[in-house]
């Protein structure tokens, strides 16, 4: 429980105190003890310090899943200034737009990023800058900062306009993490090893991943990245117990033929982020005998709101329930909750969610406390959610409602279909129809016709494709989603 504790750098120093000697975080070429985490942490934080940063200052932390970002991460909170993880693989036009609207004091960066921010005040891991903040005489005190302090400001994906800065603040991120340990089996115990490949700069490695491994005090795995080959390797190396992952990643593990070895030593398997094709999910099964649970969340709810651990089932297509903590309605067009299996928006209420938009706070929880998460599900007779689309992708046909991810979910059943994503685009009679990119199966040829007429056998007219486009491949964001965005603008 994180309930005597106000800072997220604060679960460092529980875990120096616990299990001083148990390894922390394993990368390539170094490992290092929850102890010597904490110290170096904490003299990260007193050398911030010293640099005369004030209390509430952003900092930048343009770094790949890395030591040096835990260190620049707890040292940045303990010092009680505010963490603004930024993705490394954004051009420098993205990231000054983020760093700008941060008003960022601050960049710590590697040599082959540092270009993208050379206009502003940076520190390179491994420079003379970097070793006076990182090896600073003595390590600070401690801030007074926590509770509902801003801790963490996180930029949204920006799939519909602008990115807006999320304002996490240390209770938030807290809270979720007592939350998520109130799962029987816990995500992850003590003796857990943890596979870190999803990027730290997304909410779901920040905190469900790394934030999840300091709750537990357990050993986390470093990735730099996802390299199917590569990381199934460390899996199996480093007798891996619990990956915290997205669907893409078990999709071409699934692929490999050495995954029932390097899965022998695996407790969870979760996945996060966008939905896991039913299909991956029975192969896993099939041939490793693991099931892998699902869950739903947000950057604006630090992240994780349910999951297919709190009932056990691990069941396809399905987001589970809501984690203990969070409370969860299904809410319809006139905000009166939803009867029996009717789809209706998600939204929530718990001490995870965030505090509104940077930097005024705007759009966040009602004063009730409930926030209208935008995204549409049904729950079915067990009580269990089924996503049904996002309600700002509602494509409208004639005035009548088109959820894209009912109509992705009967393509991809196709048996030539490897991935599909459904848009709305303009029509002169019915103001929106929709639009199917197919990328189709090695070896297989659909055509769009094809596809047309297997969905015009199990979908209502209005919802299927007029159009069709087979594609070799869609674009993703770092953590799976298809960037539908891009899609619209192509």
């Amino acid at each position: 429980m994180t309930g005597d504790l106000s800072n997220v750098a604060d679960l460092l120093s529980r875990a120096a105190a616990t299990a001083p000697d148990r390894p922390a975080l394993v990368a390539v070429s170094e490992t290092i003890t929850w102890a010597e985490l904490a110290e170096r942490a904490g003299r990260f934080a007193a050398g911030l310090s010293a640099r005369g940063l004030e209390a509430g200052a952003r900092v930048g932390l343009l770094l790949p899943n890395s030591i040096e970002f835990a260190v620049t991460y707890f040292g940045v909170l303990r010092a009680g200034l505010v963490a603004v993880p930024l993705n490394t693989g954004y051009t420098a036009a993205e990231l000054g737009l983020q760093l700008d609207d941060a008003a960022a004091a601050l960049v710590v960066t590697t040599t082959e990023h540092a270009a993208l921010v050379d206009s502003r005040p940076t520190v390179v891991v491994g420079t003379p800058d970097w070793s006076a903040l990182a090896d600073s005489a003595a390590a600070a005190a401690g801030s007074a900062a926590g509770g509902e302090d801003l801790a963490v400001l996180l930029y949204t994906s920006g799939t519909t306009g602008r990115p807006k800065g999320a304002m996490l603040s240390h209770r938030a991120l807290l809270a979720n993490l007592d939350q998520l340990a109130k799962i029987e089996p816990p995500v992850v115990a003590a003796d857990d090893v943890v596979l870190l490949v999803l990027p730290l700069f997304h909410v779901y490695g920040l905190n469900a991943g790394l934030g999840m491994t300091a709750y537990a005090a357990a050993t986390g795995v470093l990735a730099e990245r996802f390299d199917p080959v590569d990381t199934l390797a460390l899996v199996r190396d480093k007798a891996v117990t619990n990956i915290i992952g997205a669907p893409p990643m078990y999709v071409a593990w699934s692929m490999l033929p050495d995954l029932p070895k390097a899965f022998a030593s695996l407790r969870l398997a979760v996945s996060g982020a966008a939905p896991l094709a039913p299909p991956v999910l029975a192969d896993v099964k099939r041939v490793t005998g693991q099931d892998v649970y699902e869950g739903y969340g947000l950057t604006e709810t630090a992240p994780v709101l349910t999951t297919t651990l709190c009932t056990g089932r691990a069941k396809p297509g399905s987001i589970g329930q809501a984690i203990p903590g969070v409370e969860l309605v299904l809410l319809d067009e006139d905000g009166d909750p939803v009867e029996d299996d009717d789809p209706g928006e998600i939204v929530v209420r718990g001490r995870n969610l965030f505090s509104g938009y940077w930097p005024d706070g705007a759009d966040g929880p009602g004063a009730d406390g409930w926030f209208h998460t935008g995204d549409v599900a049904y729950a079915d007779d067990d009580g269990d959610l089924f996503i049904v689309d996002r309600l700002r992708e509602l494509i409208l046909v004639s005035g009548f409602n088109v959820y894209p991810r009912e109509v992705e979910d009967v393509i991809a059943k196709h048996p030539d279909v490897a991935e599909v994503a459904v848009i709305g685009v303009p029509h002169p009679y019915t103001g929106e129809t929709v639009r199917a990119l197919v990328v189709p199966r090695d070896g297989a040829t659909p055509s769009g016709d094809d596809i047309i007429e297997y969905a015009a056998t199990r979908l209502a007219r209005f919802k299927c494709p007029t159009s069709v486009e087979i594609v070799r491949e869609l674009p993703h964001s770092q953590t799976g989603k298809v960037a539908k965005g891009k899609l619209r603008q192509a």
